[in-house]
């Protein structure tokens, strides 16, 4: 950092530490902001006592005209501090303690107090500091897109490839295919459970170490797969090479958001969902072939481990950190050592990891949100049909093409472009609707309407439905053309990728500050769906035919598709009446017991200023 720098930082720390000694500030400057959630953080009665004495003296609450110069560089001082004042171990009662407070030490006495803390707290220098991620230069942005992008399609790819290996295991093993296909199950059960690591850990840490660890995890758990000598090994170590593979699913979006502002950002994060979905199709036929060769199934995870080390070696080599929070840490820890000032630090330096806060936020929250909020729990259900679906294709393809087409794996694995090009579509579909979105944004004075999304949603599950109705009817008979039932693939693939991106965007905008928890919730029970369809599925097409097992699943996606449109008419109304939903509640009416609703209110209070729409909720998508 320039020298000049520094002498603005320690001028504008002295200012604030003696405001009775300097004259004014300049125009030009900007002040610093105090939040509610910054004041409400302040914890130590020592604190209170200097910000009590400090009343009195110079405003530091921004003027108007500074709100219209530098609107970017306010916004962002602010969404750091909500930042902080939602992180785990940040809340107004982490680490509060009842014992007496422990001698300094060494003979000495209680040092003096120190001025308010606020005045050593670093922020970014002005909206175009090129520390912060989104003023990067575009093409450091596309790599790292690119890097991440291949990191999310190594996780997402390992979870279907093991699917070809089935019979392979089972007859080495002397286990029936649906035993070996608990490998399928296995790994989708830490794409469950992953993200309460991961998702609180970016946030505490960074991105760039949960990606590093979750990628050097997930590829060494992929080679144990590999070498594995017996059924357990195998079971076990796909269930940690999901469980760290969950980490880029969990974080990627997140750096997306930090990276991209809001013209850009929904294309990035359609990218990114196309890479996460059609990798699972993707994997398939490679592992046919992969099986069928002389390599055999073990090649299948040392492929996959192969490229997880690759994806590995580049995040570690070329990935920057790009969390707002922990980049200021670096800012603050370089100005420390270079003006000896030790009070220097970063709002993100200030929180303590408190383990019962973090299971009440990672865990019994998501929890009660995914069981007693209608929103998220109706969606949550037609998503884990969906996503259920998703991996019961995995058997119900090679029924149709193995079993009545007679062709090998990896033939049979082509067939499922199908579905690829299906979600290709519909990103494209999301990505063209992106200025019709804008323009209502823009009328509604940039507040979003969280029914806006729903309208792709319900028109998602209308493909989905006849998809399946498709391939069921054109599929058990061998008379028929194989092109035909690959085809119904565009619309399952259409509808699959438009309720899920739209539906997410849904819970987003729905739930703002708690869109994280929401996201939680839903991912745990469409997690749990996709481990499970897999088990049952051989049983359901051959106890009754291809053509009615997929009549039965189309009916239930017909069912579910009254969902959308009841949100899509009653959502309002139905967020209006939460405990967790920005929208106030109206007078007594609660959805919660009062200690929830009580502890809601609190949160609130602690998240006082609200993220703004660049942050607010993308992190745990």
């Amino acid at each position: 950092m320039a020298l000049n720098e520094v002498d603005r930082e320690l001028e504008a720390a002295e200012r604030d530490a003696s405001p009775n000694m300097f004259p004014p500030r300049r125009s030009e400057e900007i002040e610093r902001v105090i939040s509610a959630s910054s004041v409400s953080t302040s914890s130590s009665e020592a604190t209170r006592r200097i910000q009590a004495r400090n009343a009195g003296g110079m405003s530091r609450i921004a003027t108007q005209n500074d709100l219209e110069r530098h609107p970017t560089e306010l916004s962002r001082i602010q969404t750091q501090r909500s930042i902080a004042s939602a992180t785990v171990g940040r809340g107004p009662k982490s680490r509060e303690s009842r014992k007496p407070l422990p001698a300094f030490g060494a003979g000495k006495e209680y040092p003096p107090l120190l001025p308010d803390q606020e005045a050593y707290v670093v922020e970014f220098d002005g909206p175009d500091d090129p520390l912060h991620g989104q003023n990067w230069p575009l093409k450091r942005k596309l790599y790292t897109a690119a890097m991440l992008g291949y990191t999310t399609f190594c996780a997402s790819f390992g979870s279907s490839i093991f699917s070809a290996a089935v019979n392979a295991v089972g007859v080495e093993f002397g286990v029936s295919s649906e035993v070996a296909l608990l490998g399928v199950s296995f790994y989708v059960l830490g794409f469950a459970t992953g993200p309460t690591l991961w998702a609180p850990l970016s946030e505490l840490k960074g991105r760039r170490l949960p990606l590093v660890v979750g990628m050097l995890g997930f590829s060494i758990f992929s080679i144990s797969v590999a070498v594995a000598k017996d059924l357990q090994t195998v079971l076990i170590c796909r269930f940690f090479a999901g469980f760290f593979g969950a980490c880029p699913l969990a974080v990627v979006a997140a750096v997306f958001s930090d990276m991209f502002d809001n013209r850009t950002r929904g294309v990035a994060i359609t990218i990114f969902s196309m890479a996460v979905f059609c990798g699972p199709f993707l994997a398939p036929f490679i592992g046919g072939f992969i099986v069928e060769s002389y390599l055999g199934w073990r090649w299948t995870s040392y492929i996959l481990s192969f490229m997880g080390f690759l994806a590995f070696g580049l995040d570690l080599l070329f990935l920057e950190e790009t969390y707002p929070p922990v980049i200021l840490i670096a800012k603050a820890s370089e100005l420390r050592r270079r003006t000896l000032n030790w009070g220097i630090h970063a709002k993100q330096e200030e929180i303590e990891i408190d383990f019962r806060e973090l299971l009440s936020k990672n865990f019994l929250r998501p929890m009660r949100l995914l069981f007693f909020e209608p929103i998220v729990t109706l969606l949550s259900v037609y998503m884990a049909f969906l996503y259920g679906l998703l991996y019961l294709f995995l058997t119900a393809y090679p029924f149709v093409f193995q079993g009545v087409h007679h062709f090998t794996p990896g033939i049979a694995g082509l067939t499922f472009f199908g579905v690829i090009l299906g979600q290709v579509i519909a990103g494209i579909t999301v990505l063209l609707q992106q200025p019709w979105y804008q323009r209502k944004l823009k009328a509604n004075n940039g507040v979003p309407i969280p029914e806006w999304r729903l309208p792709s949603v319900i028109a998602g599950g209308v493909a989905f439905s006849a998809g399946l109705f498709w391939f069921g009817w054109s599929g058990y008979r061998a008379d028929v053309h194989w092109i035909v039932p690959t085809l119904s693939g565009i619309l399952t693939g259409f509808g699959l990728m438009s309720i899920f991106l739209q539906a997410l965007n849904y819970l987003v905008d729905a739930y703002l500050m708690f869109a994280a928890s929401a996201i939680a919730g839903n991912t745990f029970l469409r997690s749990v769906a996709g481990a499970g369809f897999p088990l049952f599925s051989k049983y359901m097409f051959e106890g009754m035919g291809i053509q009615w097992a997929s009549t039965l699943l189309g009916c239930v996606a017909i069912a579910l598709i009254p969902i959308p449109v009841l949100f899509y008419i009653y959502g309002h109304r139905i967020r209006a009446r939460s405990a967790y939903a920005p929208t106030p509640p109206p007078m007594g009416a609660q959805i919660f017991g009062d200690e929830d609703a009580d502890e809601s209110e609190k949160e609130r209070e602690a998240a006082a200023v609200p993220l703004p729409q660049t942050q607010r909720g993308l992190e745990a998508v």
